[in-house]
């Protein structure tokens, strides 16, 4: 059985859409960088210890856990989910006018029974890049008062409001929403789990 380590309903939605069968599992892990991690590091951390902290908690050695983190990146600096309204509104105005990237992390693990040890181990990452037509304030005030940007690394939903904002996207629209479909599938069938 696939179990997702994540409590994102967009990431539901894309594998309930993708015809991918899974439980969901949250995980609790902080999402911190390190001191001068690379984004791309920190994204596949970040998915591998979800899926790690998940899988150590599952009986059934058949369970295959999918840990998924995703960041945005504008001027070296790493978004995640922002903090509060102003944040919200800090990050969009380093968004705004400008290319960014979105990297998503994703883990495949399984546990070998009774060992702790994992019988599979598989990290990956997808990176897209967004650009952003200028905004003014008042498009960030509407925007942060629809409630849409607050749980959303970058402060955005590509998929929601914000796509009036988008003029361009290069590589996975899916990877922006919150996690690469097709490499996760490509995965699965590497790995033999579907």
């Amino acid at each position: 059985m696939l179990v997702l380590a994540s409590a994102s309903p967009r990431r539901q939605e894309l594998l309930r859409n993708a015809g991918i069968q899974f439980t969901v599992q949250v995980a609790d892990v902080p999402e911190i960088p390190l001191a001068d991690e690379p984004p791309r590091s920190f994204a596949e951390r970040m998915a591998r210890e979800k899926a790690l902290a998940v899988s150590r908690g599952r009986p059934n050695d058949d369970d295959v856990v999918l840990g998924a983190d995703t960041i945005v990146v504008v001027q070296g600096q790493i978004l995640g989910k922002p903090r509060d309204e102003a944040d919200a509104a800090r990050m969009l105005r380093l968004l705004s006018g400008r290319t960014h990237t979105v990297t998503t992390g994703v883990c495949l693990v399984g546990q070998s029974q009774g060992t702790g040890t994992a019988r599979l181990l598989d990290v990956r990452s997808e990176t897209s890049t967004v650009t952003f037509t200028a905004l003014d304030d008042s498009d960030i005030q509407f925007y942060i008062s629809t409630g849409e940007p607050l749980d959303k690394a970058g402060a955005y939903a590509i998929q929601g409001i914000a796509s009036r904002w988008i003029t361009r996207i290069e590589g996975d629209y899916c990877n922006v929403v919150g996690l690469p479909v097709a490499l996760v599938w490509r995965m699965l069938r590497e790995q033999k789990v579907v």
